[in-house]
């Protein structure tokens, strides 16, 4: 029995709800990535190459490793760029790279997007590759590529598709990580 003294909390109605906390400010700059930078963007790639599919290194690479490829793409002109919070903490990176050593093939590139976790679903991904095909646009390059993995990718198919990717083939069991078979993807961007 309820007494004079207890009352039930009602709910208040919705328009009288206090309003939601907003969410924290999401921003950064996108820049080129400078040697000094190297240390922050492995250790976001090792996270991937432990921990997913998105890579097909079983590895992670060295710093003197990473160090090399990162020269060599710039030698030739290739964007790498990082996106970087105001505190200098690297939120994501977008590169690319020859899509085959032969010289017929300099004028295409494979790209490669990797975001660190608190920047996921935040519209990080999209703001990089738009930033990596202007760029690209830039330095003369004509064709994209996309290699991705056949599974646990589906954010990476629908935001190259968003971009104009278009399907150009599959490949089935041509990766073997984690004790399972990983088929690729292939996306490909013909740039204006």
């Amino acid at each position: 029995m309820l007494t004079e003294e207890y009352q039930p909390r009602r709910k208040l109605p919705r328009t009288l709800q206090p309003p939601a906390p907003a969410p924290a400010e999401f921003s950064y700059d996108i820049v080129d990535a400078t040697e000094e930078h190297l240390p922050d963007v492995l250790a976001l790639y090792r996270h991937y190459v432990r921990n997913s599919v998105v890579t097909f290194d079983e590895k992670p690479p060295t710093l003197a490793q990473y160090r090399s490829r990162f020269r060599h793409v710039r030698k030739l002109g290739y964007p790498f760029r990082i996106a970087i919070s105001p505190a200098g903490t690297i939120l994501g990176f977008a590169w690319v790279f020859p899509f085959r050593e032969k010289s017929a093939f300099r004028k295409t590139v494979e790209s490669s997007i990797y975001l660190g976790p608190a920047a996921t679903g935040r519209g990080l991904g999209g703001a990089l590759l738009a930033d990596l095909i202007e760029r690209c646009t830039e330095a003369g390059l004509k064709e994209m590529i996309a290699v991705i993995a056949d599974q646990g990718a589906e954010a990476s198919l629908a935001l190259h598709t968003k971009f104009g990717f278009v399907e150009t083939g599959r490949m089935g069991k041509v990766g073997f990580k984690f004790e399972r078979w990983i088929g690729i993807i292939m996306m490909q961007k013909s740039l204006s």
